[in-house]
């Protein structure tokens, strides 16, 4: 463990009570918590690893919020928790055989997408819409793909999550906010337990930031019910295309070598 100090530690909790808060509406919560926890010293793996400690008591804070209302289909969404949750732990294992160039390359691109989707949509609404997909066909594709990318990178699953339960099964805008954070929450433990299993995770930090991280997320869930698409949807907007942009302004990243 890096020797972090009590000014450091009460830093992180801050930065975790506010990604906490916007992980509840829109996800990208890791997009501030990752690059803090390398600044205090972790590395790259100790710091992917810790956060998902604060990303899966986030997610669980959210998700009893959203539980509580009424918001959450269980008979059907357990399904697609498990399956979310299997694939969180494949892609944790496979982390180490994935270029990370080709997410580094393709991740951004998604992100717009999804700004633009739901900037531009007229179809992002409260209510629910007509499905696409049966449920059946749903649980094999959307959980799968992105349960794996949020056990081997992480940021952008929640708006991926998202993305998907609209478009795809007709959800209105917070009964999918309410089931993306129960997938977030199955795909986060998934990775988790698999990085705890190799002594990556630093407890100590990452129960601190979970504490701060799960009171954040009590703040966001409860704003997302009372506001609906009126906050989630320009939140969401702001907060893809401002992942993107964080990716993309990495020296790391294969597009910024396309540049001349």
């Amino acid at each position: 463990m890096p020797d972090i100090g009590f000014d450091m530690i009460a830093a992180l909790a801050a930065i975790s009570f506010f990604a906490g808060f916007v992980d509840s509406i829109a996800g990208g919560g890791g997009l501030l918590t990752v690059p803090a926890l390398l600044l205090a010293g972790m590395s790259p793996a100790s710091a992917i690893a810790t956060n998902k400690v604060q990303g899966a008591f986030a997610a669980a804070s959210a998700t009893y919020t959203f539980g509580r209302r009424g918001m959450i289909e269980w008979r059907r969404a357990w399904v697609f928790t498990a399956v979310a949750f299997v694939s969180g732990v494949a892609g944790a294992l496979c982390v180490r055989f994935l270029p990370q160039s080709v997410l580094q390359t393709l991740i951004p691109v998604l992100l717009i997408a999804i700004a633009l989707y739901f900037a531009l949509s007229r179809k992002v609404k409260d209510e629910d819409a007509q499905a696409r997909m049966t449920a059946l066909t749903f649980g094999v594709t959307a959980p799968v793909a992105v349960g794996f990318y949020d056990g081997i990178f992480g940021p952008g699953a929640g708006s991926f999550y998202m993305l998907a339960f609209v478009t795809l099964l007709g959800y209105g805008v917070v009964r999918a906010t309410a089931h993306t954070k129960l997938l977030n929450l199955a795909s986060n433990l998934g990775s988790l337990l698999l990085y705890a299993a190799t002594g990556a995770v630093v407890w100590p930090v990452g129960l601190v930031m979970a504490g701060a991280s799960f009171l954040g997320a009590q703040v966001g869930s409860r704003l997302a019910m009372r506001l609906g698409a009126r906050l989630i949807r320009p939140l969401l907007v702001l907060v893809s295309a401002a992942m993107a942009l964080r990716l993309l302004l990495d020296p790391a990243n294969p597009w910024r070598n396309m540049l001349p």
